[in-house]
């Protein structure tokens, strides 16, 4: 029976907790060492100091101490209150200590909200790049202004009321059981606010995500396996052909359909390029499981799930060479990353982007491979004399010229 107290006491279950977060911890750390090798052959103590010193272990502790210090200090005074009302005196004031309490807590907690907002917010987003993501910005720059201030007031007014009407014997609390006009304002006016935002988002959100297709549009394939990106431009016709997953092999591995005239002059890129102030149109397609196109410059995201093409339009507005200038880095790139955790390399499913001039577009679009291989070429050959007539071959032959 005392065993069985002992394992359900939640105090024993507690300390195993803590003590197998901290060996948990302190493992990882020792893999770590380990790993890095070279390093920790050189400096041992450096190391272990480190690790000790920035681990989880070490703060969760620290935590731990600070808290036990407050109980034993708490307990002290509570035996010091009981000792005064013994010997008939008056004891502590507690109103008086945990008002003081609160506006301490205020201030360490106003302090601690400015820090994080000068620190952490220089950690935020870099300049957008595209034409939505100005209004994406704006939008998150609103809500969080109105967000901080209500923040702000309702914190201050909370601790400082704790503090200024504490319980006192000069004063005795008035209970208010209901008042209509102070219902009304904190009811209204957060509902005004947040129906504003939520109607200004709404119609922001419909703008971002419209992603029908007019002329003009530059179409690009983008489609996610593990773990990469293979892209497909349209040709001079400017429109991709059609895609069959039942097509795919190790010649195709996007399964495209060469039958449909429009693939014949479809191009494959390495990189994705981008001309400036055009309006591109992602074509997203996944082959295996759902991965997700992560462009944070444009602020784009969008998920690439198997069996379900999804789009996405957007408007780059700075090019390349002019964000290696404002960022001051010549080795500058945008990039494209996968934001599904998709599998082990997961976080190696990168691809450039580089958005150019319209000129620099049309060099670089003129240099690209075609997406029909000379194998592939060789199998439609086949295919076509099987089922096609010597007129369309011969206007097939003559779209790979142009």
């Amino acid at each position: 029976m005392g065993f069985k107290k002992l394992i359900n006491s939640k105090k024993i279950v507690t300390l195993l907790s803590m003590f197998l977060l901290l060996g948990t911890n302190m493992l990882m750390a020792q893999d770590v060492a380990t790993a890095q090798g070279t390093s920790t052959a050189t400096s041992p103590d450096s190391a272990d100091k480190s690790g000790m010193w920035t681990s989880v272990g070490y703060y969760f502790l620290l935590f731990l101490v600070a808290g036990v210090c407050i109980v034993i200090l708490g307990k002290i005074l509570k035996v010091y209150d009981l000792t005064q009302k013994m010997q008939g005196k008056k004891g502590i004031n507690w109103n008086n200590i945990m008002g003081f309490v609160c506006i301490i807590f205020l201030i360490a907690g106003l302090y601690g909200a400015v820090w994080s907002l000068t620190e952490q917010g220089s950690m935020t987003l870099p300049e957008a790049a595209s034409v939505h993501g100005v209004d994406t910005d704006n939008m998150f720059t609103v809500t969080a202004i109105l967000t901080l201030i209500v923040f702000f007031i309702t914190q201050i007014l909370l601790f400082g009321f704790a503090f200024v009407y504490r319980g006192s014997d000069k004063r005795k609390a008035y209970y208010l059981p209901h008042n209509n006009t102070i219902e009304k304002i904190w009811t209204i006016i957060p509902a005004a606010v947040l129906t504003v935002l939520v109607v200004f988002g709404f119609f922001t959100w419909q703008k971002i995500e419209n992603s029908t297709e007019v002329k003009g549009d530059l179409n690009i394939d983008v489609t996610g396996h593990q773990f990469a990106w293979e892209l497909r431009y349209p040709g001079k016709d400017g429109v991709l052909g059609s895609l069959d997953y039942k097509l795919t092999n190790a010649n195709n591995k996007l399964g495209i359909n060469f039958k449909d005239p429009k693939s014949l002059d479809d191009l494959q890129a390495d990189t994705l390029v981008i001309p400036v102030n055009k309006s591109i149109r992602l074509n997203i397609h996944a082959q295996d499981v759902i991965h997700s196109v992560y462009m944070p410059h444009f602020r784009l995201q969008q998920n690439a799930v198997p069996g379900l093409p999804t789009f996405f339009k957007f408007i780059p507005t700075i090019t390349t060479a002019e964000m290696r200038v404002r960022t001051d880095n010549p080795k500058f790139e945008y990039l494209l990353y996968c934001n599904k955790i998709c599998g082990g390399i997961h976080y190696n499913m990168q691809k450039v982007v580089r958005v150019v001039t319209a000129e620099e577009y049309q060099d670089w679009i003129a240099k690209q491979r075609p997406y029909l291989t000379d194998k592939l070429r060789t199998e439609l050959k086949l295919a076509a004399n099987k089922s096609t007539s010597a007129p369309q071959a011969a206007a097939n032959r003559l779209a790979l010229n142009n």
